[in-house]
Formats: C-alpha cells, sequence, structure tokens
C-alpha cells in the first residue's frame, strides 16, 4: 500500500505541498466563468464582462467610479462641475473636467471644427439636452453662433484650476465625448486591479481588453439602423474586438419630428442646424473610447463623403482607419466598411 512509504507527518507535507501548487497554478489562470455586472449611469445603462482569478465582485468600485465622474460631466447631475460652469455659478474645475475640456480642443482642432463641446446651448435650443424644445428662429442661431465663435475659454491655474475667458451665452456639453472617457476609466481601473480579460460597455461605448480564457476574442454587434426611436434594436454586423474599442453614433434613436421633418439630435456647430444628410450611423473602431466617441460624433457630422475624405487624409492615424457606415440611399439601407474594418468582421 502507497502508505508504506511515507509516515504521516511526510504524507500531511505532501498533501500540503501539493495544495500549494494547485493553488498556485489555479491563481495564474484567469477563471472560465464570467463575473456579469450591469447598472445604470449618465442616463443610461452598463453592461461588463470580465474574468477574474478571485471572483471579486466590482461593482461597489464601479458605482463609485461612475457616479464621481457624472458629478463632474453630467448634464443631468444637479451641483456637477459642468453645470455650475455653463450657469456661471463657478470658475473652479477638477483635474477631469480640464483634462475632458483639452481633449475636445484638441479634436475640434483635428477635426476643423466639426467636433465642438461649446454647443450645449445649441443642444438644449433643439431640446435634446435637459430644457424643454423651443421654436428656434434665426436670430437665436445667429446670437449663439456669433458667442461660440468669439468663445475664449481656456484652462489656467494648477491648484486650484479654473476656466476663464468664456463667453456670455457659450454651454459646454462633453455627451459627444463622457461615455467613451468613462469607459477609459473604468478600463484603467480594471487594468489596475489586474484583471486582463474584459469587456465593458456603457450606452454602447464599448472596450474590449485582452482574450477569453479558451483563447476566442470578444464579439461585439453593431446596431442596424431603427425606423424610429421605440424598434427593438437588431444586429446589422458582428466584430471581433482585442484590445480595442468600438463606438457608433447615429440619428435614429434620438430626434423630433417636426411637419413631417425629422431632425437629428447630431448639430453641426458650424451652421447651427441638426445634420441634414443621409449618413444614419457611424462606428469608429480605435484603442481609446474616447477617442472612438468623439471622431464618431465628427464624422456623423461630416457625412458620408467628407468623413471619407478625411480619412483619406490622415493615413497615420491608426485610430480611425477602421470605419463603418450606414447611409439612406433611395430610402434603403446601404453600409461602407474601410477595408481595416473588413478584417474585424465576424463570418
Amino acid at each position: 500500500m502507497p502508505d508504506a512509504f511515507y509516515s504521516n507527518n511526510q504524507m500531511k507535507r505532501l498533501q500540503l505541498i501539493c495544495f500549494l501548487a494547485l493553488a498556485a497554478l489555479t491563481a495564474c489562470r484567469p477563471t472560465s466563468q464570467p463575473v456579469k455586472i450591469r447598472g445604470e449611469a449618465q442616463g443610461t445603462y452598463y453592461s461588463i464582462i470580465y474574468y477574474d482569478s478571485q471572483h471579486r465582485n466590482l461593482q461597489p468600485q464601479i458605482d463609485s467610479l461612475l457616479h464621481h465622474f457624472d458629478l463632474t460631466a453630467s448634464l443631468w447631475e444637479e451641483g456637477s462641475v459642468i453645470r455650475r460652469i455653463n450657469s456661471g455659478q463657478d470658475s473652479v474645475v477638477n483635474d477631469m473636467f480640464a483634462d475632458l475640456f483639452q481633449r475636445s480642443l484638441q479634436i475640434n482642432q483635428y477635426t476643423q471644427g466639426a467636433f465642438n463641446c461649446k454647443i450645449g446651448a445649441l443642444v438644449n435650443l433643439y431640446g435634446f439636452g435637459f430644457k424643454n424644445r423651443e421654436d428656434v428662429t434665426r436670430g437665436q442661431l445667429d446670437s449663439l453662433l456669433l458667442a461660440i465663435g468669439s468663445d475664449r475659454s481656456r484652462i489656467e491655474g494648477s491648484d486650484p484650476r479654473y476656466l476663464s475667458g468664456k463667453a456670455q451665452g457659450v454651454e459646454f456639453d462633453f455627451n459627444a465625448i463622457a461615455q467613451g472617457y468613462s469607459v477609459d476609466l473604468l478600463a484603467a481601473m480594471f487594468d489596475s486591479l489586474g484583471i486582463g480579460s474584459y469587456l465593458i460597455d456603457v450606452g454602447g461605448e464599448v472596450i474590449a481588453k485582452g482574450l477569453k480564457p479558451n483563447g476566442d476574442n470578444w464579439v461585439v454587434g453593431i446596431e442596424r439602423p431603427a425606423e424610429n426611436k421605440y424598434d427593438e434594436q437588431e444586429v446589422e454586423t458582428a466584430i471581433r474586438l482585442c484590445d480595442q474599442s468600438v463606438v457608433t453614433s447615429g440619428n435614429y434613436r434620438k430626434y423630433y419630428e417636426q411637419d413631417g421633418i425629422r431632425y437629428s439630435h447630431t448639430i453641426n456647430p458650424a451652421t447651427g442646424r441638426p445634420v441634414e444628410h443621409t449618413l444614419l450611423s457611424v462606428s469608429v473602431v480605435s484603442r481609446e473610447s474616447w477617442y472612438a466617441d468623439a471622431m464618431a460624433t465628427a464624422f456623423m457630422v461630416m457625412g458620408l463623403d467628407q468623413s471619407l475624405q478625411f480619412i483619406q487624409q490622415h493615413p497615420d492615424d491608426p485610430d480611425i482607419q477602421a470605419v463603418f457606415f450606414i447611409y439612406d440611399q433611395g430610402g434603403e439601407y446601404h453600409t461602407f466598411a474601410t477595408p481595416q474594418f473588413q478584417q474585424l468582421i465576424k463570418e
């Protein structure tokens, strides 16, 4: 019998060694059972799946981080930094607001004004913010466009930091970058905790890190444009992601109708009016969600032809090479995928 070869103490030591070896091996492998968390933030949902060898429930940390972010950038959060700045109650900003502001200016310059975080008053005027829609007059548009054009807002100081130079009538709106930015914040938190396999979705802004334990890529669906805002979601195509983000900006969920005309929530900063072209949605694959978020909005402003021209003119920017467009032609949906995006499509 095996026991004849070992004393009781030797057997106990051998069992302990085997237990420790098995524990070490298990700790090095991601668990095959994912942790799934859902919640609400920024007026929308979030859904997160991750593989953690410790199987930790990170929802308290996630909710805390997103709430802190809302206290900075949410237009629906009473007393948020952006609400206080827009109303003129305060000029002091925190580091997060300053970072969102500087990144927004960067994309504004890069896209030659197609992206603009200073159109908050226009967004509200059309009823896409937290105020009721008004009948928009030419005088109102001219006044707001003049204010935006004359604005010289900048961040100054270090402790505290503050915003100066804001023109009267200018209101900031980070919604075209905020959700993507919050996804990146969550991704950084997961990275800091040593979790290397996760999928984070905040209101449709998605980032995928690593591979699943079985070696598969994460698969993300791109929504098919709906006939109206109440239709159920349908998938147009699906793509494989690893260490990438995908963000879709579209005109088919947020709009209003008047006199038989549908007005999009995407505002053209140059005209002050909702965009008028056939582009229905744009999906951008990038390394960072904030960048994909901002560029998807800029492309929605540009329209299909100008967007394709912009991509061709910036071949050295790897974060705008994988793009998927859905547009209307004669009442029918058509799609166009750049070669880099085509490589991601799941057969």
